[in-house]
């Protein structure tokens, strides 16, 4: 067993959520990343991604935002633990309010038709720029920690654990499993931009 001290265990305990949903996180952004090289020809595979993204991003959200909380409330352990480097507290609300622009806009604009939605395309085009320029230092930032945090949990050294890794374990399968499931959904509610996005592929479409 660890001999972390439980005030202590609960900080490395978030920490370690928070790396591990992040990896999921970077992974899956990544895809969604390259699909914008071709929206039109990845259309439903950007779409899929994007919804599987919420959950996760919400569980993000959660940890982060719950290690906030307990800082600025002065939780003895989590003051001792310091805040992030401040560019990245600097970042942080940019990134938060980046990544919920640009998920929120997506979500609708597959919630409607393609009809009159150019404000909301131009919104989630929008907050994608800004999200890919905070993000990107974002991850630069932390990705080293994310990984050493990341594989203790899923280690089979007792010694690397900390208190309520099943906890954990289980918050990231549900969002995993509730992301896949708002993904399989997406693939019926996209025909109508998928549709467009063909005509917009092949003109002589656009006639029949």
């Amino acid at each position: 067993m660890s001999d972390t001290a439980p005030a202590d265990q609960g900080v490395v305990g978030n920490s370690r959520l928070t790396a591990t949903i992040g990896s999921v996180l970077l992974i899956a952004l990544a895809v969604e990343g390259f699909t914008v090289v071709d929206v039109n020809g990845m259309f439903a595979v950007h779409a899929f991604v994007g919804m599987f993204l919420v959950p996760v991003a919400l569980l993000k959200l959660g940890s982060t935002g719950y290690r906030f909380v307990k800082y600025y409330w002065r939780d003895h352990a989590y003051s001792q633990k310091g805040p992030p480097h401040p560019v990245l507290r600097v970042l942080g609300p940019l990134v938060v309010l980046s990544t919920v622009a640009l998920l929120g806009t997506g979500v609708w604009l597959l919630a409607r038709s393609p009809t009159n939605s150019d404000t909301i395309v131009t919104l989630h085009q929008a907050s994608f720029i800004v999200w890919v320029s905070v993000t990107t230092v974002h991850v630069l930032g932390h990705i080293v920690e994310t990984w050493r945090l990341t594989t203790p949990d899923f280690s089979k050294r007792a010694s690397a654990r900390v208190a309520h890794v099943g906890l954990r374990r289980s918050a990231v399968g549900v969002a995993l499993i509730v992301g896949i499931g708002l993904g399989a959904a997406s693939l019926g509610w996209n025909h109508d931009w998928i549709a467009r996005e063909q005509r917009h592929r092949d003109p002589s479409a656009r006639s029949t």
